[in-house]
């Protein structure tokens, strides 16, 4: 059994003056590890009253390795919103994080809105070569987008150098449907896989879901994140009902567990996962936007609670049976 033991939230947004005027929101954290601390991007959210809208905006805390002391949260403007009309104008979220040799490459969900449906996504590449202080896009466009058979919602990447080879592992949407007619859309994706030799072209195994459905068809997969332990492969991810999700408890994000021997065949294995919403506490209503990772030997999961992570995040660890 994959035990988790709850530390507890660990970042509250409205604490802190971030920036770009973001005031709610710590959405998908995900870890960087340093000699003597961690840094957690997460995407954050501004809010413009003209439209009654939100801009998804990157920042980061820097906490100890104890996870209870914060050293300082970015001031700065970690990456810039992509320019008008291309496919990161209104948001990213997530941004992904991997050491390449002297760089830190930044993996981001690019969000754009749209007409007959709130928004499309695609996932573009940025660079840091200031230890992640900032990041600066390497074009304009995307690295991964829709195409012949994924066409629409491609995002949430999470990538991993394994001999190599860049893996990443990401969603990509089947379609829209409405609970009923007039009924607003609600966006269907499952987890898919692409492989490459550089971190920049990059080759799917298109429309291929690598993690079976629990919920049946309609069931929404997210935010996918793979660890080795003892020589095997572990993902974690979220996942829930296409509709009535965001305020119906038993119909909310959960996450999920599947292993494989060879990072292309995969077992789900919810059971051997140990770990559920609390009865009463932030995150009582969803757990969701998981993200594993490994420092100084324990293996920790950063991951979101009630209403998408609009009051922080929290962490756990994983007690080795």
């Amino acid at each position: 059994m994959m035990h988790w033991k709850k530390l507890g939230k660990i970042f509250e947004p409205k604490q802190f003056k971030l920036p770009n005027g973001c005031t709610d929101f710590a959405q998908s954290p995900q870890a960087l590890v340093f000699d003597d601390f961690v840094r957690i991007y997460f995407s954050t959210r501004s809010f413009d009253p003209t439209n009654g809208k939100y801009l998804s905006h990157i920042a980061y805390v820097d906490i100890k390795k104890n996870f209870r002391d914060i050293v300082g949260v970015s001031e700065h403007t970690v990456i810039e919103l992509g320019k008008l009309g291309c496919f990161d104008e209104h948001g990213i979220f997530p941004m992904n994080v991997v050491r390449h040799g002297d760089d830190i490459y930044g993996y981001t969900s690019g969000v754009n809105r749209r007409v007959s449906v709130p928004v499309d996504t695609a996932i573009g590449l940025a660079i840091s070569r200031d230890n992640g202080r900032t990041f600066q896009r390497m074009g304009d466009g995307p690295v991964l987008g829709p195409s012949l058979f994924e066409p629409c919602i491609v995002a949430d990447p999470f990538v991993k150098i394994v001999d190599g080879v860049f893996h990443m592992w990401y969603i990509f949407g089947t379609g829209w449907k409405k609970s009923s007619e007039d009924a607003a859309p609600d966006r269907l994706y499952k987890i898919g896989h692409a492989y490459s030799p550089d971190g920049i072209h990059w080759t799917k195994e298109e429309a291929r879901q690598i993690i079976e459905s629990r919920l049946g068809p309609d069931e929404c997969q997210a935010l996918p994140t793979v660890i080795d332990i003892n020589g095997k492969y572990h993902m974690w991810f979220c996942y829930r009902q296409t509709h009535d999700f965001r305020k119906n408890r038993d119909r909310g994000y959960r996450i999920g567990h599947a292993w494989s021997d060879d990072l292309q065949n995969w077992t789900r294995d919810d059971d051997n996962l140990v770990i559920d919403v609390s009865e009463n506490d932030w995150d009582s209503q969803m757990l969701c936007y998981p993200h594993v990772f490994e420092c100084d030997g324990e293996i920790y999961l950063l991951y979101n609670g009630s209403e998408f992570g609009r009051h922080g995040f929290g962490i756990a660890q994983l007690i080795r049976d």
